[in-house]
C-alpha cells in the first residue's frame, strides 16, 4: 500500500488540477533558444485556437510543432506510447500482452523505406515540425500526466512520428477478423460467417478480457466512421459549392483533432490536425475544402502460414520494459506474408494456430506527402490525384471546388483481389493465387471515383463502394448501413437551395429511417398474436414512430429496450454481444429470424420481450435519461482512480446509425456514449471566411486548462467556431498575438 501511495504523489498534479486561464497558458508557450530563421507571427482567439503566419514553410512547420507540443504535449506522448507498444512503462505487468500484441503489429514497420522514398520538401517539412514539437516537449511546462503515468521527457523520432500516422490507420477489420479466429472450424461457424458476409457488418465481440482491452485502444485512435456530404453551387443558396464533415471517433478528451489555420509562401489554410502529425486532414484552403469517411475497406488479409518452412520466418526478442517490475520478453516472428499474429495471447486463434496478418500499413505509402499535396491543391482535380500514395486508413474523400466543382477518390492502397473468400477469412500463405494479390497493389488512380453528379450531391457514410460506384473492385466485406447515407441525402434533396446552417442541422440529425421500418415491422408482428399486441400503452410510443431518436423521444426508449431484450433470445449463443447485435445483423435478419421461428416460440419471445422491457421503461421517461453523453478525460480508463476524470453526463440524442452518431449496443438501462460524433466541419466555397468547425472538448489538453473543455458547450448547443482565411478577418477574430523570434 506505501508503495503504491509513493507512486502516486506525482500524479497530485493532475489529480486535483489547478485552474489555468488562457492567458496563463499563452504565458507558457516556449520562446527562447526557437530554430526559427525570421519572425513567426501566432494569433489566438478566445478558444486557443492558433493562426500562424510564417514567412517560410519551415518555420510554420516549426511553430505548428511548437503549438501541438504545447497544447497536447502528453495526448502526443501517450500516442507514441501506444504505436510503439511500451504501454507497460505506464501500467506494468497489466499491459505487457497488450504492448506484445502492438510490437508484433509494428506500427512503425515500415518507416525507414517511407523516409527514405520522401520529397525533399515533405523531408524538411517533417523535420522542421519534429524540432518544433520537441522543443515544446523537452523545454515546455511538464504537463500533470507525467507525474501521474511515469512519464519522462523524451523526444519523439521520425520513426515515432510515422508509427503514430500508421496508429491512427488501424484497419478496423482486424475486430472482426480475431474476434472469428478461434470459432474456425466449429459446427457453427460456417453459417455465424455466411450471416456476417450477408450483413456486411463484422464489428465482432471480444473474445477475451485482453482481445477486449485491445479493441478498445485501437478504436479509440483510429478513424473508423464519419460523414461527409459535397453540395454542388446548383443546389446551394450562395451559388458556390459547399462541403460538411464530421468525424466519428472515441469521445474522450481531449479530442483526436486539433484546429488550426496556417500561412506561409506555400500553405494557406484551415481546418484539423491529428497531434503530433504536420497534416490536415479535414479543412479548407482558398481554392478546395475537403472531408472524408472511412472506407472501411480491408486492407489486411490473415494468411495460415503453418506450412511455411521454419527458414521462411524471421524472429526476435522484444524486450517489455514494465513500471514497478522486472521487464519482459516476447517472442515476435513475422513470416513473408507479414507477421505472426496468432503468437499474441490476446489474439484468441485456435491451438496450433500459425496466422500472419498481411496489411497496407506495412507497405512503402505516403500519407504525410499526399495530404501536404492536398493542402495546397488549387484544384478538385490537384487534390484528387494527391492520393495516388495514401494508404491507411483507406478514406472516402470528398472535396468542394471553388470552381464549383465537388468530386469523391478512394484513397487506399488494396491488393487487386479477384473477390473474398466465401468459406473462411483466413487465406493459404502457401498458395500462390492466395499471395498474389498483394504482389500488385491498387492506389487512388485505380479505385473507384465520383465528379459532379447529376443531382448535385455527394453523400458518404462508410456506406458500400457497391451503392455508388458502377462494378468497383472488391474492397471490403464491412460496411456501414445505409441508414446515414439515406437520411442525409433525403435531407440534401429535400431543399431546392441549401445553406451552410442547413448543413450544420443536417450533422445534428437523429433521425435513423430504418428503425422506423423495425419498429413498424415489430408492431405488426405483436399485432397479429392472438389477443392482439401485449402492453399497449408500452408500445403505443411506436406507432406511427419516424425513427427519430430526439433526447425527448420516449419512443426510441421503449424501442431500444424491447430489442435489449429481444435479440439475445433469437440468438443465444451470441450472449447479447458480438456481431448478432450489431445494427447492420439487426436491420438484416431480425424480423427474418423472428418469422423463422415456429408460432409459439415466436409468440413466447415477443411476449416476453415486452414483459421484460416494461418495468425498465417505467422508470425512465426518454431516450436521453439513459442515453447519456459522457465528457471525460482519457485517464477515465484507470482503475480506481478513472472517475475523478469524468467532467459530466449529459442527456443526448442519436443512435448507432443516425448522422450525429452516438454509438451503442443493445441497453438494459442507463449507459455512456464514448463513441461517435466528435468533431464538425462546414465550408462555404462562395466566401474565404465562410467556415465553420467544433471539437467535442477543447483545444488544450492541459488539465485545467480554460481552453480543455470549453466547446463541449458550444458541441452540444450546436453551435461553432469560425476559422476564417482572409488576413483581416483573422486579425479582428484572433485578436491574442505571440511573436517568435529566432
Amino acid at each position: 500500500m506505501l508503495l503504491a501511495v509513493v507512486a502516486l504523489l506525482p500524479g497530485c498534479a493532475a489529480l486535483l488540477p489547478r485552474p489555468v486561464g488562457v492567458e496563463q497558458r499563452l504565458a507558457a508557450l516556449p520562446r527562447d533558444g526557437l530554430a526559427l530563421q525570421r519572425p513567426v507571427t501566432i494569433r489566438w482567439n478566445d478558444h486557443l485556437v492558433p493562426w500562424v503566419e510564417a514567412e517560410t514553410d519551415g518555420d510554420l512547420a516549426f511553430a505548428l510543432g511548437l503549438v501541438h507540443g504545447h497544447l497536447r504535449g502528453a495526448q502526443v506522448s501517450l500516442l507514441r506510447m501506444i504505436a510503439r507498444g511500451r504501454l507497460s512503462e505506464i501500467a506494468g505487468p497489466l499491459a505487457s500482452d497488450i504492448d506484445h500484441a502492438l510490437r508484433i503489429l509494428d506500427f512503425g514497420r515500415a518507416a525507414p523505406a517511407i523516409e527514405a522514398s520522401w520529397p525533399a520538401e515533405t523531408r524538411d517539412f517533417v523535420a522542421r515540425f519534429l524540432a518544433g514539437l520537441n522543443h515544446s516537449l523537452m523545454t515546455g511546462p511538464r504537463p500533470p500526466e507525467y507525474g501521474l503515468l511515469g512519464l519522462s521527457r523524451e523526444p519523439v523520432t521520425t520513426a515515432d512520428l510515422l508509427a503514430v500516422g500508421r496508429l491512427a490507420g488501424t484497419d478496423i477489420n482486424w475486430f472482426s477478423y480475431f474476434s472469428l479466429l478461434a470459432e474456425r472450424g466449429s459446427p457453427g461457424f460456417a453459417r455465424r460467417w455466411q450471416r456476417v458476409l450477408e450483413a456486411g457488418a463484422g464489428t465482432g465481440g471480444p473474445a477475451t478480457a485482453g482481445e477486449a482491452a485491445l479493441g478498445v485502444l485501437l478504436r479509440s485512435v483510429s478513424r473508423s466512421g464519419s460523414n461527409a456530404v459535397a453540395i454542388a453551387p446548383a443546389r446551394s443558396a450562395s451559388g458556390a459549392a459547399m462541403l460538411a464533415s464530421d468525424p466519428h471517433l472515441g469521445l474522450s478528451l481531449p479530442n483526436l483533432w486539433l484546429l488550426a489555420g496556417m500561412r506561409s509562401p506555400s500553405f494557406h489554410l484551415v481546418g484539423m490536425m491529428v497531434p503530433g502529425l504536420p497534416i490536415v486532414g479535414l479543412g479548407r484552403n482558398p481554392d478546395v475544402a475537403w472531408g472524408g469517411t472511412n472506407l472501411r475497406a480491408a486492407s489486411s488479409d490473415l494468411f495460415d502460414v503453418s506450412r511455411l518452412p521454419p527458414e521462411a520466418f524471421a524472429e526476435s526478442e522484444a524486450t517489455i520494459r514494465q513500471r514497478l517490475w522486472f521487464p519482459a520478453r516476447r517472442r515476435v516472428r513475422v513470416s513473408p506474408e507479414g507477421p505472426v499474429i496468432s503468437d499474441a495471447a490476446v489474439v484468441p486463434a485456435r491451438p496450433g494456430d500459425v496466422i500472419a496478418l498481411r496489411w497496407a500499413g506495412h507497405e512503402r505509402a505516403d500519407e504525410i506527402t499526399a495530404l501536404l499535396k492536398a493542402a495546397r491543391a488549387r484544384s478538385g482535380a490537384e487534390f484528387r490525384d494527391s492520393f495516388s500514395g495514401f494508404a491507411v486508413s483507406p478514406q472516402n474523400m470528398l472535396w468542394a471546388g471553388r470552381d464549383g466543382s465537388i468530386g469523391r477518390v478512394t484513397a487506399a492502397i488494396l491488393p487487386s483481389r479477384a473477390g473474398f473468400p466465401q468459406a473462411d477469412p483466413v487465406l493459404d500463405g502457401s498458395d500462390p493465387a492466395a499471395t498474389g494479390p498483394w504482389r500488385r497493389l491498387w492506389d487512388a488512380r485505380d479505385l473507384p471515383r465520383l465528379e459532379n453528379p447529376a443531382d448535385g450531391v455527394l453523400v458518404s457514410a462508410n456506406e458500400s463502394p457497391a451503392t455508388w460506384a458502377k462494378d468497383p473492385p472488391p474492397i471490403g466485406y464491412f460496411f456501414s448501413d445505409g441508414d446515414r447515407v439515406a437520411r442525409l441525402r433525403a435531407l440534401a434533396l429535400a431543399r431546392p437551395k441549401l445553406t451552410p446552417q442547413d448543413l450544420a442541422a443536417m450533422q445534428t440529425d437523429t433521425v435513423a429511417p430504418k428503425a422506423a421500418l423495425l419498429a413498424a415491422g415489430l408492431l405488426a408482428r405483436l399485432d397479429a398474436l392472438p389477443g392482439g399486441a401485449p402492453d399497449p400503452a408500452l408500445l403505443a410510443p411506436l406507432r406511427g414512430w419516424d425513427g427519430d431518436y430526439a433526447a425527448e423521444s420516449r419512443a426510441a426508449l421503449v424501442f431500444e429496450l424491447i430489442l435489449a431484450k429481444l435479440v439475445p433470445a433469437l440468438q443465444p449463443e451470441a450472449g447479447g454481444r458480438g456481431p448478432e447485435t450489431g445494427w447492420n445483423f439487426l436491420t438484416t435478419f431480425l424480423l427474418h429470424d423472428l418469422d423463422a421461428l415456429p408460432a409459439a416460440r415466436r409468440e413466447a419471445v415477443l411476449r416476453a420481450a415486452v414483459a421484460e422491457a416494461a418495468p425498465v421503461a417505467a422508470r425512465y421517461a426518454t431516450w436521453g435519461e439513459i442515453h447519456r453523453l459522457r465528457a471525460a478525460h482519457w485517464l477515465v480508463n484507470l482503475p480506481v482512480l478513472g472517475r475523478r476524470f469524468v467532467l459530466g453526463l449529459h442527456p443526448v440524442g442519436g443512435s448507432r446509425e443516425t448522422p450525429m452518431k452516438s454509438g451503442h449496443g443493445l441497453i438494459g438501462g442507463p449507459h455512456e456514449v464514448s463513441f461517435g460524433s466528435m468533431a464538425r466541419q462546414v465550408s462555404d466555397m462562395a466566401d474565404p471566411d465562410a467556415n465553420w468547425f467544433t471539437l467535442f472538448g477543447g483545444q488544450d489538453g492541459w488539465l485545467g486548462s480554460a481552453a480543455f473543455a470549453d466547446q463541449v458547450p458550444l458541441w452540444r448547443e450546436r453551435r461553432a467556431i469560425r476559422l476564417p482565411l482572409r488576413a483581416e478577418t483573422v486579425a479582428t477574430e484572433f485578436p491574442r498575438i505571440t511573436v517568435l523570434r529566432p
